[in-house]
């Protein structure tokens, strides 16, 4: 009686695991090579932490749309800095740097600050003297295209466009420095659009066959950004956030916008109140859209038990791309919210 029971208990286990399509990973934008390799992991019994960050690894070197990893998005001065998160849905810990100077890997760095402090960000310079610490190699992120794309815009373009708004010079016509200009109705903001050609994060959520959650995010942030800026990427529950008891999520588009409603955090506590990925990435965008209408950004949501969704604004259609149990034969599936 006790060994039926017993088998009765092992059958009611794997009933429950093969109702939940994992394992799984979601991934931003049309960044194949990075879902492959996530699975990769996956599939072999890797944890959702390795495949967010091997996943994420390889835009970094393959340098994804030139907005992730090296040799993008240049600065004010020219320069690239790189920001990146990974969040262990588990233990709810948080590893991330921001505004990362001359260190190419920044989601392995993000993966050390998580495993080997108790602190959840490292940023500017700082964040470069921690990587060098744990082994990583210190080398410029100026590529001869990342050179000739900020000299075009500094010289043939006088800094246009450019994020500053009431100040003297006008930015419009000057570049810096700059001093402030106090009126007494500030003027609105009409600098550069962030869309999907100047701003595509990778943002990926896993979950491997423990059913452990993971999420993570890499950038080089906004084209002729002013130095020391820090987008949504490296901020947990804006730029991606993991819960094991839920689910998780990542986001992608306008940071400056996005991070004052963490939308990924706002899009798991939907799903933790029953509301389906889709729907919850669609509250997550809208609260953001009642304030900035006409913003540019999107959010993949995962649930627990490997349920999908995307929701976004101010473009046609956002394409992510899936790789899951049910695709396990066909490969990593394209989808368009």
């Amino acid at each position: 009686m006790i060994k039926i029971l017993f088998l009765l208990f092992i059958l009611q286990i794997e009933v429950a695991y093969n109702d939940q399509n994992i394992p799984i990973v979601v991934t931003t934008w049309n960044f194949l090579n990075s879902t492959i390799r996530a699975w990769d992991i996956l599939q072999n019994g890797g944890s959702a932490l390795d495949a967010v960050e091997q996943g994420a690894t390889v835009c970094e070197e393959q340098q994804c749309d030139r907005t992730v990893g090296f040799g993008g998005s240049p600065d004010e001065d020219g320069e690239t800095t790189l920001d990146a998160l990974l969040m262990d849905g588990k233990t709810m810990n948080v590893g991330a740097v921001a505004a990362l100077r001359r260190i190419k890997s920044a989601i392995s760095v993000a993966r050390h600050v998580l495993e080997h402090t108790t602190h959840s960000i490292l940023v500017g310079d700082q964040a470069t003297d921690f990587a060098k610490q744990m082994g990583f190699h210190e080398e410029t992120l100026t590529t001869a295209e990342s050179k000739k794309l900020w000299m075009k815009w500094h010289n043939e373009n006088h800094c246009q466009p450019n994020f500053w708004v009431d100040v003297t010079p006008d930015p419009s016509k000057h570049c810096g420095p700059y001093k402030p200009v106090i009126h007494v109705k500030p003027r609105k903001y009409t600098g550069p659009h962030v869309d999907q050609y100047n701003h595509d994060t990778i943002g990926m959520v896993a979950i491997d066959q423990n059913g452990d959650v993971a999420a993570g995010t890499s950038t080089n942030g906004a084209k002729y950004k002013i130095p020391g800026r820090v987008g949504d990427s490296p901020i947990p529950g804006a730029g991606a956030y993991a819960d094991n008891a839920v689910g998780g999520a990542a986001a992608t588009g306008d940071g400056d916008l996005m991070l004052r409603f963490l939308p990924s955090f706002v899009a798991v506590e939907e799903m933790r109140r029953g509301t389906p990925p889709t729907q919850a990435a669609q509250a997550a965008i809208g609260r953001i859209r009642t304030h900035y209408p006409d913003f540019m950004g999107a959010v993949v949501a995962l649930s627990k038990d490997g349920e999908y969704g995307a929701a976004c604004n101010g473009i046609a259609a956002f394409p992510f791309y899936v790789r899951d149990r049910n695709h396990s034969k066909s490969g990593p599936v394209i989808v368009e919210c």
